[in-house]
């Protein structure tokens, strides 16, 4: 590694060689370089996951909405799936998120269940195997904007920052990434459900300016 302080060394040590190795490669060797490009990935990072939680929250109480129709005057919530259309997957996501509510001694409600919902379980209701029993007839509804109503394009969109949530979840690198892309896919995801919303969340997002400052 060339153009090492001790500072950065030390930086460097604490972080794990294994850790550093993308960045190192990025920068040629360079651990002063590796260093910049590792403190513009957190900062990336955080912008994205700003947007992502805009975006996660809209999706999620769109969705949610929707099978709230599909449900009814049935007894219970959609979540309790008395339609017997969700997979044994979502199913224990769901009661997944009732051990973490009960843990935390948090008295079970509709809103509190559906925010312990992780974003893949939102994503897999658009899986294919939900076309004709949730897609057709109501979880399109939740994207009017989105024009033809492909569940394909819906999923796949969602697919994409499902994956780029998680590395920054684990803390991964991601300045490899088409960041640009991304950016996008989350703003034509936010305009399917509502444009207003859109337009509110571009307002106040940082990414531009943090991805146009990514070091050299």
């Amino acid at each position: 590694m060339t153009g090492a302080a001790p500072a950065e060394a030390r930086v460097a040590l604490a972080l794990s060689a294994e850790r550093l190795r993308p960045y190192l490669q990025a920068s040629r060797g360079n651990l002063t370089e590796a260093v910049r490009l590792y403190e513009w990935n957190i900062a990336v990072s955080g912008a994205l996951y700003e947007a992502l939680s805009i975006l996660e929250v809209v999706l999620r109480n769109a969705l949610s909405e929707q099978l709230a129709a599909l449900h009814g005057a049935l007894a219970g919530h959609w979540y309790d799936d008395p339609h017997g259309i969700l997979s044994d997957q979502a199913h224990a996501d769901v009661a997944a998120a009732r051990r973490r509510m009960s843990r935390l001694r948090r008295t079970e409600t509709p809103g509190r269940l559906i925010a312990e919902l992780n974003f893949g379980f939102w994503k897999f209701l658009l899986a294919k195997r939900y076309e004709a029993t949730l897609w057709t007839s109501h979880l399109r509804h939740a994207f009017p904007r989105l024009r033809p109503q492909n569940r394909g394009v819906a999923y796949r969109a969602l697919d994409e920052l499902h994956t780029v949530r998680n590395r920054i979840a684990h803390h991964e690198p991601i300045h490899g990434r088409d960041l640009i892309a991304d950016t996008l896919t989350i703003y034509q995801v936010l305009d399917w459900i509502e444009a207003d919303v859109r337009a509110w969340a571009l307002s106040i997002s940082r990414l531009r300016s943090v991805i146009s400052a990514r070091p050299q």
